[in-house]
């Protein structure tokens, strides 16, 4: 009797998440497979849009208090935030990452025990590596000389940096929970937190820095605390009977089997932040160009609409991920393919949108960062250029989901390699350095170069793709995962 009542909770909380529809919703025509699978999507990338576009708005929020303190400071929190944060981000991101793979493909299998052993493990394998990159968060003055930029930026960029700590180790912690959770479509929690954090977070921060004027440090340690609020409310959801079925406590078992967790982690994390770097190196190459302060200030501004923009493109990156590890789980090449199909024209709609938007309102959005004529100048002039890296990003995120979804990781890692960097950062070399067109130039090279090739290549290898050997490949693959 007690396990007929326990697979009967599991068999609701399934048809809860809509990931295993009930015979009533099930498909037989195109029109409405679509339907039902832009449902299933959408109950994944709609609170994830919410949850990430709230934890990127933080990081805006926090330039925006800076910002308003001068010119220096914006360029020190953007450096300190986008490079030193950027670097350790993109890794721990990406590593964090694997468990898309993992946890989606064992949820498929409905191997749920296995899932909170993979987020422990996925804790292990960050915390340890919060630890090596350490490093550079305490000599970030030194490293930000060496790669060219100004005294005053560096010195500043570094305090931030030594403040920014705590919330580095919160990455270790709030990234594999945040997957875990994400991968059995539990993510509306994930955006009511996100939500109340980001609301915590611009009232800290005004009163870090409006009401006891703690200058630069206010907004850094704003940071701090909210990225460590967002862990302790979803891991309290967790332990507290929010995942009954995939957490069952801490286990020794966490440590068993690490090696083939690491190799899949690091793969992950390659993958991931070859790509993050990319636009991190566009912020340092304007430190060669006339004018640095201004430029940087103006490449930022851009990169957070971009960035803020961009929260939508990857919650179809963990949409799709999750829909493509699920069904390939459960052996259904065919669904999978499906659901990557929809997926792209989901995304590429709203960014078609999105790009119109920027170049309508090009006079207009940067307001919301700077008030200073000459960095509204600049980036007026570069409004175009964002417009068409919004449409680019939003194909390119769902594929590299795909890839994700599938475990494909190690082969995207090369090809990002030799898309971004050897393309693309030669490419905006020449074209801003070498042929002096300055910021435009730079980013134009790098995302016509790096961004677009790296599309055009996954896009090939995700329709030559044997769905249905894929699908017989994950299968096979989880039962060795333990």
């Amino acid at each position: 009797m007690k396990i007929k009542n326990n697979t009967t909770t599991m068999d609701n909380e399934l048809n809860h998440g809509l990931l295993h529809e009930p015979p009533s919703l099930v498909a037989t025509d195109t029109k409405s497979r679509f339907w039902v699978e832009s449902r299933k999507l959408w109950y994944i990338v709609g609170p994830s849009i919410f949850s990430r576009i709230a934890s990127f708005s933080m990081n805006v929020v926090t330039q925006a208090f800076a910002g308003h303190l001068g010119d220096v400071e914006l360029a020190a929190i953007t450096i300190s935030t986008g490079v030193i944060v950027g670097f350790n981000f993109g890794l721990l991101l990406g590593m964090a990452s694997a468990l898309e793979t993992l946890c989606g493909q064992a949820f498929g299998a409905k191997r749920y025990s296995m899932m909170g052993i993979y987020m422990q493990r996925s804790w292990i394998v960050l915390l340890v590596c919060c630890i090596v990159t350490l490093p550079f968060y305490i000599y970030a003055t030194p490293i930000l000389k060496l790669l060219g930029q100004s005294d005053e930026v560096a010195e500043l960029s570094g305090v931030a940096a030594i403040w920014l700590i705590p919330q580095h180790f919160s990455f270790a912690f709030l990234f594999p929970v945040q997957r875990f959770l994400q991968s059995q479509s539990k993510t509306p929690i994930l955006a009511y937190v996100s939500i109340v954090i980001l609301g915590l977070h611009i009232l800290i921060s005004w009163l870090f820095t409006s009401v006891f004027h703690f200058g630069i440090v206010g907004t850094v340690v704003a940071l701090d605390i909210t990225w460590w609020l967002n862990f302790v409310a979803l891991f309290a959801y967790t332990v507290f009977g929010g995942c009954p079925l995939t957490w069952n406590g801490f286990s020794m078992q966490a440590f068993a089997g690490l090696w083939e967790f690491v190799k899949l982690s690091a793969a992950s994390g390659v993958m991931l932040c070859l790509e993050n770097w990319y636009y991190r190196i566009l912020i340092l190459m304007t430190a060669f160009l006339k004018n640095a302060t201004i430029a940087i200030d103006a490449v930022s501004i851009c990169m957070n609409i971009n960035g803020w923009e961009m929260m939508i493109p990857l919650a179809f990156f963990a949409g799709v991920g999750v829909r493509v590890a699920n069904e390939l789980g459960a052996g259904n090449g065919k669904g999978a393919k499906f659901a990557t199909i929809v997926a792209i024209l989901h995304s590429a709609v709203i960014g078609i949108v999105f790009c119109v938007l920027i170049v309508v309102f090009h006079n207009q959005f940067a307001l919301i960062f700077t008030s200073s004529k000459v960095v509204l100048d600049a980036v007026k002039e570069m409004a175009w250029l964002l417009g068409f890296t919004i449409l680019l990003n939003s194909i390119q995120p769902v594929i590299s989901g795909v890839a994700v979804g599938s475990g494909w990781q190690s082969w995207v890692a090369y090809i990002n390699l030799g898309s971004y960097y050897l393309v693309g950062v030669p490419v905006g070399v020449i074209f801003g350095l070498v042929l002096h067109l300055g910021v435009e130039g730079i980013w134009g090279g790098m995302i016509f170069g790096g961004t677009a090739l790296q599309t055009i290549i996954l896009g090939i290898m995700t329709i030559r793709c044997d769905w249905e050997n894929e699908a017989q490949k994950a299968v096979a693959k989880y039962s060795t995962l333990r």
